[in-house]
C-alpha cells in the first residue's frame, strides 16, 4: 500500500521543484512535469494490477487507525479514476511544450498543473471528507489560474465567473461537512456511512444529500449550473480546457456524487426509485438542451464546451439507471469522453496554433494543410458520436442495455436518438474546417502536439477494441465497486483489522 501516498506526493513535489528548476534551465520544466505524468500512468496501472488481487487497500495516515486517523481508501473504482487521470493529464503536458511557446513564464503553468494533479488524484483516493474538501479546493484553486492564464480580458473575465460559481460550489460543500459532522462526529467515510443509516430517510439525510449534490452539480456543470464551463473552457489554453473537459468535471463533480450516492449513503435503485429518476431526468436535461444549444455555435471550443455538457448528462443517465449495466456505461462513458473530449479540445489548440483563429467561419482547407489534426478530429468525433468499435460505442451500448434491463424501453430509445444531436453538432465543425476548401495558410502542428493527438487517437481505438479486457480488468470492477454499496465501510475496517 505504500505506492498510494506517491499518486499525491510526486505531482505535489514536483510543483515546488519546478519553479526552481525553472531559474536553472527551462527546458527541465517540462521534461518534469511529462516525466511525472508518465510515472503517474506507470503506477496507475500497478494499481489496476493490486485492484484485481485486493478489493480494498486503505493506508493510514500518520498509522492511526480510522476512524481516529486519515486514510485513504483505494479501490477498483479509485484506480480508474486514477489512470484516466494520469492519461489525460500526460497527453496534455505533452502538448503544451510548443503550444505555450508564446507564453511567458511556463514554469508556472507547470507548477499549477502538477498542483491541479495532485488535487485530482487526491479526491479520488482520500478515505475523509474534509480532506476531500481541500483536494477539491486545491484542485479548483489551480484551474481558476490556469483558465487566466494567458491574462486577457476574456480570459480573466471567464475565471472570475468560474471561481464564483466554483466557490459556491464550494461553500456549500464545506456548510454540508459542518453538518455531517456535527451529526455524526467524524469526517471518516466509512464511518459517516455507518453514522447516516441511523439516519436514514430522515429530513437531515436528505437535505444533507441535496446540498453535495447540489455542489457538485455545480462542478459537473449540469445543466442548469453550467455557465461557468461556456466561457472557462473557451477561454483557457487548449491544453487547460482538454484537461478541464477530459477529467476535471468529472471528478470535481461525477465521481463524487457517484461515491457519496452509493457508497457513503448507500442508496441503490431498488430502493430509492424517486431519487434515481431524478438523477436520469438531470442527465437527459442537460443532454437535451446542450445538445440543441451546440448548433447555433460557431466557435469550436464553445461548440465541444457545449458538447461536454450534453456528454456529461449520458454519464448522469447511466448512474441514474442505477443497474450494473447503466453504472458500468456510465463508467466507461467517463473513460471515453475523456479521452475523446480531451483528444477534440487538443484539435482545437492545435487550430488556434496554426490558424490564429477558433470561429469555424473563418476556417476551412485545413483538412489537407493539417492531416494528423483532421484524422485526430474525426476519431474523436466519431467516439463522440457512438460508432463501432470505438469505446464511445460501447458505452452507450451498455447504458441502452442497462436501460432495458430496468424496463425504461423509452430511455434506451431516447438515448439512441439523442446520440444523433452529437453527429449533427460535430459536422459542423467537420464540414467547415476541415472538408470546405480554402486558401488556408496553417501550417501543421508542431511535433509534439501531434504526438499528444496521435497517442489519444491510439487509446480510443485500442480500448474499443478491446473493450472487453477493459470491462473485465478496469471498467466492470469500478462497476461492482460502486454496487458494492455500504460495504465500502465494512472493506475500509475490515482491511485495518486483518492488517492485524
Amino acid at each position: 500500500m505504500a505506492f498510494i501516498p506517491l499518486f499525491i506526493a510526486l505531482p505535489l513535489f514536483s510543483a515546488f521543484l519546478i519553479p526552481i528548476l525553472g531559474k536553472i534551465y527551462k527546458p527541465l520544466v517540462w521534461l518534469l512535469s511529462t516525466a511525472v505524468a508518465f510515472v503517474l500512468f506507470v503506477l496507475a496501472l500497478y494499481g489496476v494490477a493490486v485492484s484485481q488481487e485486493i478489493s480494498m487497500v486503505v493506508y493510514k495516515m500518520g498509522n492511526w487507525p480510522p476512524p481516529l486517523g486519515i486514510v485513504m481508501a483505494y479501490d477498483s473504482f479509485s484506480a480508474f479514476m486514477v489512470l484516466v487521470i494520469s492519461i489525460i493529464v500526460f497527453a496534455c503536458s505533452m502538448f503544451s511544450l510548443r503550444f505555450l511557446s508564446t507564453y511567458t513564464g511556463n514554469w508556472k503553468f507547470y507548477t499549477l498543473l502538477m498542483l491541479m494533479t495532485a488535487g485530482m488524484m487526491g479526491i479520488v483516493i482520500t478515505g475523509d471528507l474534509f480532506n476531500m474538501f481541500v483536494f477539491l479546493e486545491i484542485a479548483a484553486l489551480s484551474s481558476y489560474a490556469l483558465v487566466a492564464f494567458g491574462l486577457k480580458g476574456e480570459q480573466l473575465e471567464a475565471s472570475f465567473k468560474y471561481i464564483v460559481m466554483g466557490e459556491i460550489a464550494g461553500l456549500i460543500f464545506l456548510l454540508t461537512i459542518a453538518l455531517i459532522y456535527a451529526k455524526t462526529s467524524t469526517l471518516n467515510l466509512a464511518d459517516i456511512s455507518t453514522a447516516l443509516q441511523f439516519a436514514k430517510n430522515t429530513t437531515f439525510f436528505w437535505m444533507t444529500l441535496g446540498m453535495l449534490l447540489f455542489a457538485f452539480s455545480i462542478k459537473a456543470a449540469l445543466v442548469p449550473f453550467h455557465s461557468w464551463l461556456l466561457d472557462a473552457y473557451p477561454a483557457a489554453p487548449a491544453p487547460i480546457s482538454s484537461l478541464l473537459a477530459g477529467i476535471c468535471t468529472k471528478v470535481f463533480g461525477i465521481y463524487t456524487s457517484a461515491r457519496i450516492i452509493f457508497n457513503i449513503f448507500g442508496l441503490s435503485r431498488a430502493n430509492d426509485p424517486l431519487f434515481f429518476n431524478f438523477l436520469i431526468g438531470l442527465g437527459l436535461l442537460s443532454i437535451i438542451f446542450a445538445g440543441v444549444t451546440a448548433f447555433s455555435q460557431n466557435d469550436y471550443k464553445r461548440l465541444l464546451a457545449y458538447s461536454s455538457i450534453s456528454q456529461v448528462g449520458f454519464i448522469l443517465l447511466g448512474f441514474g439507471i442505477g443497474n450494473y449495466y447503466g453504472v458500468l456505461g456510465a463508467i466507461l462513458f467517463i473513460l471515453a469522453h475523456s479521452l475523446a473530449k480531451g483528444l477534440l479540445f487538443l484539435t482545437s489548440g492545435s487550430v488556434v496554433h496554426s490558424a490564429g483563429t477558433t470561429d469555424i467561419k473563418k476556417l476551412s482547407g485545413l483538412g489537407e494543410r493539417m492531416s494528423t489534426t483532421a484524422w485526430s478530429f474525426r476519431i474523436g468525433a466519431l467516439s463522440v458520436i457512438g460508432m463501432p468499435p470505438l469505446i464511445g460505442f460501447f458505452a452507450k451500448l451498455f447504458i441502452i442495455i442497462g436501460a432495458i434491463k430496468a424496463g425504461f424501453l423509452w430511455i434506451a430509445i431516447a438515448a439512441g436518438v439523442l446520440s444523433l444531436l452529437s453527429l449533427g453538432y460535430l459536422l459542423r465543425i467537420e464540414n467547415n474546417v476541415f472538408m470546405k476548401k480554402g486558401k488556408s495558410e496553417a501550417k501543421p502542428a508542431p511535433f509534439t502536439m501531434r504526438v499528444a493527438m496521435v497517442l489519444l487517437v491510439v487509446l480510443i481505438v485500442l480500448v474499443g477494441v478491446g473493450y472487453q479486457t477493459i470491462v473485465d480488468y478496469i471498467a466492470g470492477p469500478a462497476a461492482h465497486a460502486l454496487l458494492r454499496g455500504l460495504e465500502y465501510s465494512h472493506m475500509v475496517f475490515n482491511y485495518f483489522s486483518m492488517s492485524f
